[in-house]
């Protein structure tokens, strides 16, 4: 099979399940999602950069792809599993002669058990061009999904919270030297989004006419805090385009460096905002001439941050060999997420405030045979969240990952990888006011496992 056609039937399974892909947001930090190698994955992603006879560096620092000495395709899949409790409360109306404290339970489990997919095909070709590799990959680099019970005490701040998004890359590196090789890569992403949450329409009417919820007495108005909830729902999606470059310099036989940087990617989301209001709240607001919750287009802007990563990688014996990962995460550019109508006209802004992050991992290998390799690792991931902030949407904070991963070499063709991750998160708080003009505060505790297991194929 000649490496066009590979790369084309590649392309096109890759149309055919981009639709089936669906993220996590347990992953790492943000919602950043490193999971496309399993064998990074047991070493907490240490040495993504200078991998060897590994196809997932397409997305990862395409300059080695030159580590690939054969046409090489792979399958990756991780179920990310999170568990996330949260404690607290808050007041309706919050600073009104009305405020009422919030009434609901604790939202149960926001997490749940996610499958997130990933393939990668890398072609060397041979001739008068040897010294150039290509490839493709399929994968999903950012994405979350948390979502709570619809009457839990914070429904007015989220319920549902999902983003997705899904690469298609194209990447190609040369070999400048035996020991130095560069590499590029374009990337095809579709981002998808969707948020719900409740509203409190009897806290906006009584914004607008004290009257409606005190007469004739507060217990009895027809409208007041918590008694007129209300449902919105904004969903869109784009495509947009982003790119990647790399190096990877081997100073000696044992000491391999590579470097990588992801673009940032920008979206402008189209789709639709939906309220769904209780009769007398729609019956009042036609009345009024009240506009504001009326369902129509509109959408958002989005930008998934740029990705800086250093990897290292030394090699002590033939058998034992050391790697490391610092990677640096753009996120500043969330700092909120405005949502408007088709005409521009503002609908409302969640503030996000995030701040750059850094990540850091170390692990290891040890080839017990021709036929196994044991390997593990840790890593430090800081979150962007911050406690002035944070939202229930990504109730998200600094985070350990422990790892452990395996191996096996089936035949000299076929290698089955698996690894397991416990990540630890520092419990974090909310504070923070809703569109409705409720607070909430409380606090989580939670955690995440990682399940992975791949194929690896060389022709």
């Amino acid at each position: 099979m000649q490496p066009s056609q590979r790369i084309s039937r590649l392309t096109a399974l890759a149309l055919g399940i981009a639709g089936v892909i669906s993220v996590g947001s347990a992953g790492a930090t943000g919602f950043q999602i490193r999971e496309n190698s399993i064998r990074n994955q047991g070493r907490s992603f240490a040495g993504s950069g200078v991998a060897k006879n590994d196809a997932a560096v397409v997305s990862n620092n395409p300059a080695a792809m030159v580590n690939v000495d054969s046409t090489t395709i792979r399958s990756d899949i991780t179920i990310i599993d999170l568990t996330a409790k949260f404690t607290g409360g808050g007041s309706a109306a919050a600073g009104s002669p009305l405020a009422r404290p919030l009434t609901g339970g604790n939202g149960g489990d926001p997490g749940d058990a996610t499958p997130v997919p990933a393939l990668s095909l890398v072609v060397p070709l041979t001739g008068s061009f040897e010294k150039l590799t290509l490839g493709a990959s399929l994968s999903a680099p950012f994405g979350l999904k948390t979502e709570y019970d619809k009457d839990w005490v914070g429904r007015y701040n989220a319920v549902e919270s999902e983003v997705k998004t899904i690469d298609l890359t194209f990447s190609a590196a040369v070999a400048l030297t035996d020991r130095f090789s560069v590499g590029a890569g374009l990337i095809y992403e579709r981002a998808e989004a969707t948020l719900t949450n409740a509203v409190d329409f009897g806290s906006a009417i009584c914004r607008v006419s004290v009257a409606a919820c005190v007469t004739p007495n507060p217990v009895a108005a027809p409208f007041g805090p918590q008694k007129n909830d209300g449902f919105a729902k904004v969903k869109g999606d784009d495509y947009g385009i982003g790119w990647l470059l790399g190096f990877h310099f081997r100073p000696t036989d044992k000491f391999s460096i590579g470097y990588s940087h992801r673009s940032e990617i920008d979206h402008e989301l189209e789709g639709t905002i939906d309220f769904t209001k209780p009769g007398n709240v729609s019956a009042l607001f036609a009345a009024r001439g009240i506009t504001q919750y009326n369902s129509g287009p509109g959408g958002a802007k989005l930008t998934t941050p740029s990705v800086d990563t250093l990897s290292l990688q030394y090699e002590f014996t033939d058998q034992f060999r050391m790697m490391a990962d610092i990677q640096a995460t753009d996120w500043h550019s969330l700092q909120s997420v405005d949502i408007v109508r088709s005409n521009g006209t503002p609908v409302t802004s969640e503030a996000f405030g995030w701040e750059d992050t850094m990540m850091y991992a170390l692990g290891a290998e040890y080839d017990l045979s021709d036929t196994f390799t044991l390997r593990g690792g840790i890593a430090i991931d800081e979150t962007p969240t911050n406690d002035h902030a944070r939202t229930p949407r990504l109730p998200d904070n600094d985070r350990n990952l422990y790892s452990i991963g395996l191996t096996w070499a089936a035949s000299e063709h076929l290698s089955v990888d698996a690894a397991y991750t416990r990540i630890t998160i520092d419990s974090p708080t909310i504070n923070t006011v809703s569109s409705s003009g409720s607070t909430l505060q409380g606090s989580y505790k939670g955690h995440a496992d990682l399940f992975g297991l791949a194929a690896q194929y060389k022709f």
